[in-house]
């Protein structure tokens, strides 16, 4: 995960789409979702050059040929959440996310979508992702990661 996210090593991407496309499947339950990335921050994009989960996002687009849209922004940096505990990633994350105007046609009542990301940790991030999304009328199907860590392992 560190090479992928850190390194560039980019070319992992469909072998993590490959591994993620089960649970992906689990949580479509036959619909066909809108593949929605997590957005890094404006800062962070640049610096990576590429955002990973939308890397992920194209990676199981490509096996289920569901469409990916960019429906969120992250608002506002912050620091990185690889080092914070629980209840710093939560107020990080509040009011971090928020519908990305130039998407809005792309959500409806009827939309049903399916959140992206490298990593859940605590999960803050994708509870502020889902109700960004919900806040908008769409269904949220839920989360689909490559790796989530061990939360007894996590620092409070």
């Amino acid at each position: 995960m560190r090479g992928f996210k850190y390194r560039a090593w980019t070319g992992l991407a469909d072998f993590m789409g490959d591994r993620m496309l089960p649970a992906a499947l689990r949580l479509a339950a036959g619909r066909g979702p809108i593949l929605v990335p997590v957005p890094l921050a404006r800062a962070r994009r640049r610096e990576r050059g590429f955002n990973q989960a939308d890397l992920l996002a194209r990676a199981l687009s490509r096996r289920t040929n569901w469409p990916v849209e960019p429906l969120l922004r992250r608002e506002r940096g912050g620091p990185s959440l690889a080092r914070l505990g629980r209840r710093e990633r939560k107020r990080v994350a509040e009011h971090a996310y928020s519908l990305n105007p130039t998407s809005l046609p792309a959500v409806d009542p009827h939309s049903h979508l399916l959140i992206v990301d490298d990593v859940i940790t605590t999960g803050a991030t994708a509870v502020a992702c889902a109700e960004a999304l919900s806040a908008a009328g769409a269904e949220c199907l839920g989360i689909v990661s490559f790796a989530r860590t061990d939360p007894l392992a996590e620092p409070g």
